[in-house]
């Protein structure tokens, strides 16, 4: 198979979605299956449904408009505030879209309308991490603004948690949360399907024994796919890690000393290397680079260390490896490897599927390549 490339094992995923739906149903939470990602993949998105998830939901209006056309089927929400130069794309592709602009869901209103569709609105509130979110003093004047707009419905609220500041989930935030639900529901009238606690970082708290209250949806991504926990990337019991690998190949091995000489500038990067002095080392180049993936994001085969990287070259101290040119490494993708990787035109894409008790292994075109 060509490199470099990623290798997604769904039924690895399979097994990941489903554990976590289960664990979570008996908590009374549902679970979005999240594919952005993945750039919005139909195998990976038809694989979480597979397993349960109670639906899915992408950031960029361009994977679900790329999901719907090969037929993924149940409802998506767009997981980002909307473009208002989008809102009709949003509207015909996405049941649902997460808010906090009232300009935006009237241009929603307006699109929904002309569409003959309602849209359903979740409108994000701000809970301290200083991403999205409307302000919790100002959340029950704009719900009562969006359930007087027609042809959109408000259908729940949410909030986002260990994202731009890490701030963590706890059962402070999480309360605060249900409060503010109880308290827009009051003032409606009228009582919200969705309660959207956050993100696989949430995890920790809703599987926890604080009482998850009103909450009853989690938007998992990274805990599905990569089998980790994001506040400290610890692997979560009884989940792969594995699922997803990125293989490259190498293209120069040699024997060279472990510090550069010469007069010392900026890298290609700005960066200015510091190298200790440990002799000669065998040192291996791959095919693969910041342009490919993250490289401070790539965990590789016990005994082999990254030194650094340049747009295309992955430069290795492989240690005492049995390696040689041509031969491959392979490496398990942090969250940003694997967000690069799959958005990178120059990573081929691979899953790995069982079919009558075979293995079968084929290529997918994301939306993003193509």
């Amino acid at each position: 198979m060509t490199a470099p490339r990623l290798e997604i094992d769904l039924g690895k995923l399979r097994h990941n979605a489903r554990t976590l739906v289960e664990r979570l149903q008996t908590r009374g939470i549902a679970v979005t299956g999240v594919t952005k990602a993945v750039c919005g993949s139909a195998e990976i998105a038809n694989v979480m449904l597979a397993a349960g998830v109670n639906g899915l939901g992408d950031s960029r209006v361009e994977n679900i408009a790329a999901m719907r056309r090969l037929r993924v089927p149940g409802p998506i929400t767009l997981i980002r505030s909307p473009m208002i130069s989008q809102a009709d794309v949003v509207v015909r592709c996405a049941e649902t879209s997460f808010n906090t602009e009232l300009d935006v869901v009237a241009a929603l209103s307006t699109a929904a309308a002309q569409a003959g569709r309602v849209h359903g609105i979740v409108l994000m509130v701000e809970l301290g991490d200083l991403r999205e979110g409307i302000m919790p003093a100002d959340l029950e004047g704009v719900a009562r603004q969006v359930h007087r707009m027609r042809n959109v419905q408000l259908r729940g609220i949410g909030t986002n948690l260990a994202c731009q500041s890490g701030v963590t989930p706890t059962m402070e935030n999480m309360a605060e949360l249900s409060a503010l639900t109880r308290s827009v529901e009051a003032a409606l009238g009228a009582a919200l399907q969705i309660v959207s606690g956050g993100n696989s970082a949430n995890l920790e708290w809703a599987l926890g024994r604080a009482d998850p209250d009103r909450v009853n949806d989690l938007r998992l991504g990274e805990s599905i796919l990569l089998g980790c926990d994001p506040l400290n990337r610890s692997p979560i019991a009884g989940l792969y890690t594995d699922a997803i690998t990125l293989a490259a190949e190498i293209i120069e091995f040699k024997v060279k000393p472990s510090q550069p000489w010469g007069k010392i500038a900026q890298t290609a990067f700005g960066s200015r290397p510091r190298a200790a002095d440990r002799g000669s080392k065998s040192r291996a180049i791959l095919a693969a680079g910041i342009q490919d993936a993250d490289p401070e994001g790539l965990t590789g085969p016990p005994g082999i260390e990254i030194l650094g990287a340049s747009s295309d070259h992955l430069i290795l101290d492989v240690g005492e490896a049995s390696l040689r040119v041509g031969s491959e490494v392979s490496f398990r993708p942090n969250y940003s490897a694997l967000v690069r990787a799959m958005t990178s035109p120059f990573v081929a894409k691979f899953v790995r599927h069982e079919d009558a008790g075979r293995q079968l292994v084929k290529a997918i075109e994301l939306p993003i390549a193509s």
